[in-house]
């Protein structure tokens, strides 16, 4: 899926994808829309800090 095809399928402006490429934080709004155009839950697109923190 193209990065225009996420705006329009969720909602989202292309300042609000953009910030994300730039590793900026993202409100829980943003990710639901951005999971619910993508059909797939959060546990799907997220991982914890602590994870990568226990892989030490």
């Amino acid at each position: 899926m193209r990065k225009e095809d996420l705006c329009l399928a969720a909602g989202l402006t292309t300042n609000m994808i953009a910030n994300m490429g730039k590793g900026k934080n993202i409100s829980m709004e943003t990710l639901v829309r951005i999971c619910g155009a993508l059909n797939c839950g959060i546990l799907d697109v997220i991982e914890s800090e602590q994870d990568e923190i226990n892989e030490k």
